[in-house]
C-alpha cells in the first residue's frame, strides 16, 4: 500500500493515469490512519471491494485478507476492465494470492501485468528453522504459496522488487520469465508525510519514558533480527556492569513488533533483553500503531535503532522516515543488505554496523557511551537523498511500465 500511496501524486507527471482497486478498510486488521488519504490526489479514482468476514472464514483456517477478498477482486475488476481500456495491471501488495488473478485478466482482456515483490512470496527461509521461530500457520501457508506463486509467475510481464535477489530467485525458478523487464526499486522518501504530520501533531501522544534517553525502533520483530539485537543488549549489559548509574538512563523502546491483531502478538525482543538482564531498560509493545503516530514518535525520540534481518535479501522498506527525521541513528544489517548502501549514501553521522565487522563491540560501546553522555548529534542528509525520493522512485516504476507495454 505504501509504495502506491507515495507514487500516486507522480504517475500522471510521467505519462500514466492510475486507478486503484483496494479492500474496504473495515475488512482489514491493520491499524487505520485516515490521514493517509490526505497524501492521495483527490482526482485519483479509487474502487473498493468487499471481503468475507474473518469471523466466519477463520473457522476454516482462512484468515488471510487476500483469500477473503479474492472473489470480490475478480468480480469488481472484471467490471472495470469490461467498461474501460487499460494498458497495464499493477500488483503492489504483500497480499500475494491476489496476484494469481493477473494471469486470468491477461488471458481474458489481453492486458499485461506487473508484480511488485516487496517481500518473498514462496520462500524456503523458514524450512530449517525450529517451529517456534516459524510464522503462524506456516505449514499451510508454505504449501499454499508453493502452489499459487507459479500461477502468477508463469505469465507475469514485468517484475519490480526492493531486492535484486528476489528477482534473481524468481527468474531462476521460472525460466520462462528470465528475459522479461525487471527493476530493483526501493521505497521512496516522501517528505509530504511530514507536512501532513506537522498540521496534525495535536492528534498524537508521546510514549517517551521520562528522564530517560529514549532509543526507538518501530517495525516488525522476529527471531531473524536477533543477530542484530543481541550484540546491542550484550554491550549494554557489559557497560551496565562497569557503570550502572551512568548507563541506566538509556531506554530502548520497540513498537509494533508483531503482525498479529492487537493484544495477541508474542514478544520476540523482550525475551532477548531478559536473557541479558535488561528487562527494566527495554520495552516491547507488539501492537501496531498508525503510520503518522509512528512518524510522530520518530520525531520525539532521542535516538533511533534499526536492526536488520539475518537474511541478506531483507530490505527495510521504511528506512527513509528514519533518515528524514535526522535523529542519531544506530543501524545493524547483514553486510549484503542494500540498506547499507542507502544509509551510506544518504546521510552522514550514523553508526552503521555490518554483521561481518570485527569491531562491533567497540563501535557499540562508543555509541552507547556517547548517547548516555547526551552527545546526540543529528544526522546530516546528503544530496543523494533526492535519488531515493518518492518522485524519482515513481519515475523508475513508469520506465518499467513503458518497457513492459513495448516488450515483444
Amino acid at each position: 500500500m505504501q509504495r502506491i500511496r507515495m507514487s500516486l501524486p507522480y504517475f500522471e507527471k510521467f505519462g500514466w493515469n492510475a486507478e486503484v482497486v483496494t479492500v474496504f478498510q473495515k475488512h482489514s486488521d491493520v491499524m487505520k490512519d485516515e490521514l493517509l488519504m490526505q497524501s492521495i490526489p483527490t482526482e485519483i479514482k479509487i474502487h473498493f471491494v468487499n471481503a468475507f468476514n474473518r469471523k466466519w472464514t477463520s473457522k476454516l483456517g482462512l484468515g488471510s485478507l487476500a483469500l477473503r477478498s479474492l472473489v470480490f477482486y475478480l468480480y469488481k475488476v472484471n467490471q472495470i476492465l469490461s467498461s474501460q481500456k487499460f494498458d497495464l495491471i499493477y500488483f503492489s501488495t504483500t497480499q500475494f494470492p491476489v496476484c494469481i488473478l493477473g494471469a486470468y485478466w491477461k488471458k481474458r482482456f489481453k492486458i499485461p501485468y506487473v508484480i511488485d515483490m516487496q517481500d518473498p512470496w514462496h520462500s524456503d527461509y523458514y524450512q530449517d528453522k525450529p517451529k517456534a521461530e516459524q510464522p503462524p500457520k506456516y505449514w499451510f501457508s508454505y504449501r499454499l504459496n508453493k502452489y499459487l506463486e507459479p500461477i502468477a509467475m508463469h505469465h507475469v510481464d514485468g517484475l519490480i522488487s526492493v531486492s535484486g535477489d528476489y528477482i534473481k530467485t524468481l527468474k531462476s525458478r521460472y525460466p520462462k520469465i528470465s528475459t522479461i523487464p525487471s527493476a530493483v526499486i526501493t521505497f521512496g522518501a516522501f517528505e509530504k508525510d511530514f507536512e501532513i504530520l506537522g498540521s496534525n501533531q495535536h492528534l498524537f501522544k508521546s510514549m517517551r519514558h521520562k528522564d530517560k534517553i529514549n532509543i526507538l525502533y518501530i517495525g516488525r520483530g522476529g527471531h531473524d533480527m536477533q543477530q542484530a539485537i543481541a550484540p546491542v543488549f550484550e554491550t549494554l549489559r557489559n557497560c551496565m556492569e562497569g557503570n550502572p548509574e551512568f548507563f541506566k538512563k538509556l531506554h530502548f523502546l520497540f513498537i509494533g513488533t508483531s503482525y498479529a491483531p492487537a493484544g495477541r502478538g508474542s514478544p520476540t525482543i523482550l525475551p532477548v533483553a531478559k536473557k541479558y538482564g535488561l528487562e527494566d531498560q527495554v520495552t516491547e509493545i507488539t501492537d501496531r500503531i498508525s503510520f503518522y503516530q509512528a512518524l510522530y514518535m520518530l520525531q520525539q525520540a532521542d535516538a533511533l535503532f534499526i536492526p536488520g534481518s539475518d537474511d541478506p535479501k531483507y530490505s527495510a522498506s521504511k528506512i527513509y522516515p528514519y533518515l528524514l527525521v535526522q535523529k542519531p541513528l544506530l543501524a545493524i544489517f547483514h553486510q549484503y543488505s542494500n540498506v547499507i548502501d542507502i544509509i551510506d549514501k544518504c546521510v552522514t553521522g550514523a553508526t552503521l554496523i555490518r554483521f561481518s565487522d570485527e569491531d562491533i563491540n567497540s563501535k557499540l560501546t562508543q555509541t552507547l557511551t556517547d548517547w548516555a553522555k547526551g552527545n546526540l548529534a543529528p544526522l546530516t542528509l546528503t544530496a543523494h537523498i533526492k535519488e531515493y525520493s518518492a518522485e524519482n522512485m515513481t519515475l523508475k516504476q513508469t520506465e518499467l511500465f513503458n518497457s513492459v507495454i513495448s516488450y515483444p
